[in-house]
């Protein structure tokens, strides 16, 4: 038989085999060790690859949920359309001092802008809903719903239709949304690396730009990744006011050009500009607003830079980012002890940040933003605008876990040196979605 003739060869292998090999009890303890580990590493990788196919079948069928809600209806039939999505948030706050009244001297925060609310807090829930309207235009509602002095609020926080058949790389969206000029003006609160918004874009830009109007974007043709568009808007929201110019109160104009730079990393770059006029724009304390009638110009650039081996970005990834930003502003100021007192000033701010995910689901990252600007004269003194001795200035450190593409759990510690004093801050942050879930912009 087969097994009779291998034991044979292998007694007979025996008796021919030098008394030296028999006689090595040491080499074939190291045999022993190396098949040892080979099995336990074997073993190892397929528990690990059990485990991958387990995530992925999980992931499959939260797939096949999110298609069967977001593919388009047939003529006649309106149960899957449109795609909709929610959004929930909260977070757990701690300050050294109550946030209440909290301001930074020298730049009154106006719009949205402000810290997070202290202790336990529901975050904004969105719900979203979009879908094709036909072969030539698509559409999108955001209603943001949150808790404001103990009551439930719901605002429409983007409604805007685009048309998705223009030639020569053209396209137009109408409505309210997030202006393009910057690179995280446009990025809602759940996809922010960071629970709250850079100094600069709290005191120039309330928070946000969102606004009623009109967007064009004309993409190049080009195998470099090259963008320019422009908007007009009503200017009903800060830095603007009161809906200036028969309802047409701020212009903006950006332009984007990018890249790969290799097979592992890719970039982008990109300038804007936005013109407003503001007619007593409030900002500072509610009770006592700074009101601000004037011109308001201001200048953004951006870089941002990300790495991932070969471009398997679940695996490893790198962002490097940062943005500067320039205020100029020519007009009146009244109210808080002043009469339409005449002001000129300039203030800029930056951040730069940068998360890393050295590990799947796990990412870590810090921040640094600042403020500064002229001194805008004697007559502010002792006023909301009177700049203080030392720029304004965060340090933002952050680590978050994500179990999948629709949950997220972040820890947060912010060193603020801009507020009245100087103050560590410490927060928790959940971010969870169902539904529809639309991809995230570079």
């Amino acid at each position: 038989m087969r097994i009779d003739l291998v034991q044979s060869a292998i007694l007979a292998l025996l008796i021919v085999l030098p008394d030296t090999v028999l006689a090595e009890p040491s080499e074939m303890e190291l045999l022993r060790n190396a098949i040892s580990e080979m099995r336990a590493d074997y073993d190892a990788r397929i528990a690990e690859l059990e485990r991958r196919l387990a995530a992925a079948e999980q992931n499959a069928q939260q797939a096949q949920s999110v298609a069967a809600i977001s593919t388009p209806a047939a003529p006649g039939n309106s149960a899957a359309n449109p795609a909709i999505g929610v959004i929930f948030s909260g977070s757990a706050w701690n300050y050294a001092s109550s946030p209440d009244g909290y301001a930074v001297q020298g730049f009154p925060f106006g719009g949205e802008a402000g810290p997070i609310d202290e202790g336990l807090a529901l975050g904004e829930t969105e719900l979203i809903m979009n879908a094709n309207v036909d072969d030539k235009f698509s559409a999108w509602l955001t209603v943001a719903l949150a808790l404001e002095d103990g009551e439930a609020v719901a605002e429409v926080e983007e409604a805007w239709v685009e048309t998705t058949a223009l030639p020569a790389g053209f396209s137009a969206r109408l409505g309210r949304f997030f202006s393009g000029i910057g690179y995280l003006n446009d990025k809602h609160a759940h996809a922010w690396d960071f629970a709250d918004q850079p100094l600069p874009y709290q005191a120039f830009l309330g928070g946000q730009l969102i606004d009623d109007g009109v967007q064009i974007r004309w993409l190049a043709p080009t195998d470099t990744y090259l963008e320019l568009g422009g908007e007009a808007m009503r200017g009903g929201r800060y830095p603007a006011a009161s809906a200036a110019h028969d309802g047409v109160g701020s212009y903006s104009l950006f332009a984007n050009i990018g890249g790969d730079s290799s097979a592992s990393s890719s970039w982008l770059a990109g300038i804007s500009f936005l013109d407003a006029t503001a007619i007593e724009r409030p900002s500072g304390d509610e009770d006592d607003p700074l009101l601000f009638s004037g011109d308001s110009e201001l200048l953004m650039a951006q870089f941002v830079w990300k790495w991932s081996p070969n471009g398997n970005w679940k695996q490893r990834n790198l962002i490097l980012q940062g943005e500067y930003l320039k205020k100029s502003e020519d007009g009146l100021y009244s109210g808080a002890g002043l009469s339409g007192t005449p002001y000129n000033g300039d203030q800029s701010g930056w951040y730069a940040q940068a998360v890393y995910q050295p590990i799947p689901r796990w990412r870590f990252g810090g921040r640094i933003d600042a403020l500064s600007g002229d001194n805008p004269g004697a007559l502010f003194d002792s006023t909301p605008l009177a700049l203080r001795s030392s720029d304004p200035r965060r340090f933002s450190l952050m680590a978050d876990w994500a179990n999948s593409e629709f949950s997220r759990l972040r820890v947060q510690f912010t060193r603020d040196e801009a507020g009245p004093q100087n103050e560590n801050q410490w927060g928790l942050q959940y971010i969870h979605s169902i539904g529809a879930h639309g991809a995230h912009s570079f």
